[in-house]
């Protein structure tokens, strides 16, 4: 092989170990391009009691991917053969139970029975006396023993406690209401929030509002690396969430920018009621400006500046009774 030859092998050879170099940026850079505004990527959060649970279907958001990450521990599923079985009326009669009167009874029949049979008549060496007096005896004993009969009956037969139709969990507010897509609630502008299912929590206007605010809020403060800010609109989890988000792209020499949060469409989930929290499941579409730049030269390696994209995901708030709205829950669909 010629010199030339050579040459234009090590050239060839160069290219290659090149392409190669850029295939493996890309498959390095894409978890972190997919990580891309507040919460992508994966479902985070806690929904109380419903972190579990998926979220009933919207026109929005038909289906939501189960939280992958929550701090809410995972309720065991309860188990129908540990259920408590009723307990068992007690076996035997009347005289089972009362062995007292059975051997009262006993004895007295006996003493007259033996007396009968050894030539001493029922009343035994009293004559007509003692045989009224045993007479008289037994019509009291019997007397009494049918007066605690009836008590036992009367109180075999009542309840013992109060019948419930169903159990909840204390404090748990969850029942279905009626859907109502039909008839939008007015807003001051931009998309409609409506009412969606198993919405037994009242919301307002002004609680749609709130959830409009705060997706733009967040997606503002993620975007500026505002971690202060952040702290005022979603729980400590979420928080700590997006906090590792931001440093994922700093370690990677990236930072990634969210500005101009639109909400196109939403509707409400759920809202319901537990230990002292509202909460509140809301499916929302948004577009936005999102950019991923690398923070050495402020080149785009990631979306537009110029061009909007579009989001579809289930966010959920809480409040404190009286309280604001924060963010406590991020889910995919």
């Amino acid at each position: 092989m010629t010199v030339v030859g050579w040459v234009r092998q090590g050239c060839s050879l160069v290219k290659t170990i090149r392409w190669l170099a850029v295939i493996a940026a890309v498959i390095v850079m894409a978890p972190s391009l997919a990580d891309a505004r507040a919460g992508a990527g994966s479902s985070s959060g806690s929904r109380g009691s419903k972190t579990n649970q998926a979220p009933p279907p919207t026109q929005t958001a038909p289906t939501a991917k189960p939280v992958e990450r929550s701090t809410t521990p995972q309720q065991p599923a309860p188990n129908p053969s540990m259920a408590a079985a009723p307990a068992a009326p007690p076996a035997g009669g009347f005289m089972s139970r009362h062995p007292f009167m059975s051997g009262l009874m006993g004895g007295i029949l006996g003493a007259g029975l033996f007396g009968m049979m050894f030539g001493g008549g029922f009343g035994g060496a009293g004559g007509m006396l003692g045989m009224l007096l045993q007479v008289l005896l037994i019509g009291g004993v019997a007397y009494l023993a049918v007066r605690l009969f009836r008590g036992w009956s009367a109180a075999r037969v009542q309840p013992a406690g109060p019948a419930r139709a169903y159990a909840t969990a204390p404090g748990m507010i969850d029942a279905p209401m009626e859907r109502s897509m039909a008839q939008p609630m007015a807003r001051s502008a931009g998309p409609l929030l409506v009412g969606g299912a198993s919405a037994q929590l009242a919301i307002t206007t002004e609680d749609y509002t709130a959830f409009e605010s705060l997706l733009s809020e967040i997606q503002t403060a993620y975007g500026n690396g505002d971690l202060t800010r952040l702290r005022g609109v979603a729980t400590p989890e979420m928080l700590g969430y997006f906090s590792e988000q931001l440093s994922g792209n700093a370690s990677r020499g990236l930072e990634n920018k969210v500005e101009a949060v639109k909400l196109e469409q939403g509707d409400l989930s759920e809202a319901w009621s537990e230990a002292g929290l509202d909460y509140a499941t809301v499916a929302m579409r948004f577009s936005m400006i999102d950019v991923t730049r690398k923070i050495a030269d402020g080149s785009i390696v990631e979306g537009s500046d110029r061009e909007r994209t579009e989001a579809r995901e289930v966010w959920t708030f809480l409040r404190s009774r009286g309280g604001k709205w924060i963010l406590s829950a991020i889910q995919q669909t």
